[in-house]
């Protein structure tokens, strides 16, 4: 009969530190429930990678998360909608870029304040976004000669052929 008492009391005793666990856990991730601030949209022609819950981030500074994403019928662009804390102002040519948090990171947006007097509005639009990197498809270029290397497509061989002149940065028309 003590054995029983015993394996209760025990069992007891790791449904309490299990709980604890997850308040702990739960208190520092900063998660909240209510999501206080306001949305704006922004559509991303590649979101990869980005998820419900993904950060918002302004200067490496947690502002925001993605509340949504879904597909725009019209455009065919992913449309993310995103929830900013009360007291961050986004000028109006705020642009949005989708980023990674390293080579094996989770990717987030990263906001770059524009310079302009008015801001958006609460259910307003970020105009200027740009999407998630392929990171494969940067590899994929670079070795097999893709558009950014340099290669003009002549076997390797480097000398000037084009006689046209179209060229500013060819030399001896500077």
């Amino acid at each position: 009969m003590s054995r029983n008492i015993i394996e209760t009391v025990m069992g007891g005793v790791v449904i309490l530190i299990a709980a604890a666990f997850l308040v702990f856990a739960f208190n520092a991730s900063d998660f909240s429930t209510s999501s206080s601030g306001y949305t704006v949209v922004a559509n991303f022609d590649n979101a990869s990678g980005l998820n419900t819950g993904s950060e918002v981030r302004m200067s490496g500074v947690p502002v925001g998360t993605v509340v949504d994403r879904k597909l725009d019928d019209d455009t065919f662009l992913a449309q993310v909608t995103l929830s900013i804390k009360d007291g961050v102002v986004l000028p109006s040519d705020t642009s949005a870029k989708i980023t990674g948090d390293g080579l094996m990171g989770s990717n987030y947006i990263s906001l770059s304040p524009g310079g302009a007097e008015d801001n958006i509005e609460p259910g307003g639009r970020i105009q200027y976004t740009q999407g998630a990197m392929n990171l494969m498809d940067l590899i994929g270029r670079f070795v097999f000669g893709g558009a950014g290397s340099g290669s003009s497509g002549n076997g390797g061989d480097s000398s000037n052929t084009d006689s046209s002149g179209d060229n500013p940065f060819s030399s001896g028309s500077l």
